[in-house]
């Protein structure tokens, strides 16, 4: 969908903080930290990324997105199935391009989430932490990082394909390969 004209009814927006402009589809996280309210304890904003998805039904996939980084340091692919319970919001997998502004420097990340950190016992886990030991045996081998050695730049178009085929899934960024994992 390139956005110039009224966008395909499938998409919705699961965090409502994503607008068209100039053809292009533009998110913005709603905090980075959460808010609490007057009384010092409460969230009263709860600080999440901007989501917005598209329901199409899948099993191997291919998913092309162009994007832009102007000001974030992070866009994320993520498949989910909202009526599969067993992880936390139906998460399944994920692939990340991820740009540090300290160093310029981009990266690859690859998550299972249904078998990792969003298996809701797992996901439950991650908040005691006296069981950070146990989460990190649990979590092996279901998260991959790779540094991206690519002509890429925060505010420049950049292609990025996501490729699932079973338990595989790979990220290619500007027609090249980049990370992959198989859990």
């Amino acid at each position: 969908d390139d956005f110039s004209g009224t966008p395909d009814k499938r998409w919705v927006k699961v965090v409502p903080t994503f607008s068209v402009e100039e053809g292009a589809l533009k998110g913005v996280q709603t905090r980075v930290k959460d808010e609490l309210g007057k009384d010092g304890k409460t969230v009263a904003i709860k600080a999440h990324a901007a989501v917005h998805g598209l329901e199409v039904p899948t099993k191997d996939s291919i998913v092309e997105v162009r994007i832009k980084l102007a000001g974030a340091s992070m866009v994320d692919v993520e498949l989910d199935d909202r009526k599969y319970t067993a992880a936390h919001y139906g998460h399944i997998c994920r692939a990340q391009l991820r740009f540090n502004p300290k160093d310029k420097t981009f990266s690859a990340v690859i998550i299972d989430e249904k078998d990792g950190n969003m298996r809701n016992d797992i996901h439950a886990m991650k908040n005691d932490p006296a069981k950070k030991a146990e989460v990190a045996k649990l979590l092996l081998g279901r998260q991959a990082t790779f540094p991206v050695k690519a002509d890429l730049a925060e505010g420049k178009w950049i292609a990025v394909v996501v490729e699932t085929v079973g338990d595989e899934m790979r990220l290619s960024v500007d027609g090249q390969p980049v990370a992959y994992l198989k859990s």
